[in-house]
């Protein structure tokens, strides 16, 4: 499994996600996109990251339950 590279400029705390970098609580993209779900969002839960991939290894959990990437 390869090592994702943490970036620091978005931080990000959901493992389920393929993009997470599972060594700390950042994103592995380099740029991310935001939306909505909402017609007139007025709240945080309106908005959605529209980078989310659902990350059917669970490569996050491996890494949390083994202590290492790879």
């Amino acid at each position: 499994m390869e090592e994702k590279k943490p970036n620091h400029s978005i931080a990000c705390t959901v493992t389920q996600c393929a993009n997470h970098a599972c060594s700390c609580n950042f994103c592995a993209l380099d740029r991310i996109m935001v939306g909505t779900h909402e017609k007139n969002p007025t709240v945080s839960q309106c908005v959605d990251c529209e980078s989310f991939v659902l990350d059917a290894s669970k490569s996050c959990e491996k890494v949390q339950s083994t202590g290492v990437n790879g």
